[in-house]
């Protein structure tokens, strides 16, 4: 069974930084896109980053210079390395990757995981 699994998250003070990895696992034939949302209470998921099959990346313009998104295709990973941290950034960061089980691609989501920007 396809599933996304990102481990990670926590705590951490404001300016320092966190790394967020997110790995396909199951049978699929190839994947596209892989990015990153995160959403705060209240609001609906937006878009952080997101990384094609290419290595073109992009970001939304609050993260830009502290945020940096790569993928291992070799593992079906991608992370997200996080720096200079603020607490504006406190959500929970979900991971997406857009996947071939068999003809179609679709959307696949990780479970979750809260990040709190915190002294």
């Amino acid at each position: 069974q396809m599933q996304l699994v990102e481990p990670g998250g926590g705590l951490v003070q404001p300016g320092g930084s966190l790394r967020l990895s997110c790995a396909a696992s199951g049978s699929f034939r190839s994947i596209n896109d892989m990015g990153w949302y995160r959403q705060f209470p209240g609001k609906q998921r937006e878009l952080v980053a997101i990384i094609n099959s290419g290595g073109s990346e992009n970001y939304v313009d609050s993260v830009k210079g502290r945020f940096t998104i790569s993928r291992d295709t070799a593992k079906n990973t991608v992370y997200l390395h996080m720096t200079s941290l603020k607490p504006e950034d406190t959500a929970v960061y979900y991971c997406k990757a857009v996947i071939r089980v068999n003809v179609f691609f679709r959307d696949y989501w990780g479970q979750g995981t809260q990040v709190t920007v915190s002294s």
